[in-house]
């Protein structure tokens, strides 16, 4: 196989690299980039839920309905202060926003 007619011969060639273009340029660093993400923009239509207010209900039922905590119901009250003005006073047939849970 080292001498047959009409192949070449590649026994001498070593690995590497040379060439005559431009040299390597030094790689950018990005070790300190961290990642994250903060908007001030409102929550997206898809994001935000609602709810209509049914007999016996209260912010904090529908709390823990919605977020698994009764303690929450500040969340729904405070994404719904253009609708309520006192927490205790919600009406039936009331359509309150229900933001994504904040914890």
């Amino acid at each position: 196989m080292a001498n047959d007619p009409g192949k070449p011969d590649f026994s001498n060639v070593k690995s590497g690299s040379s060439s005559s273009a431009e040299p390597a340029k030094a790689k950018p660093d990005f070790g300190n980039v961290s990642s994250g993400v903060a908007s001030t923009a409102a929550p997206a239509a898809s994001t935000l839920q609602t709810y209509t207010v049914a007999k016996g209900d209260s912010l904090s039922k529908i709390a823990k309905k919605f977020y698994g905590n009764a303690n929450q119901w500040r969340v729904i009250f405070e994404a719904n202060r253009d609708r309520i003005s006192n927490p205790d006073l919600i009406q039936i047939g009331q359509v309150l926003k229900i933001p994504p849970s904040k914890s």
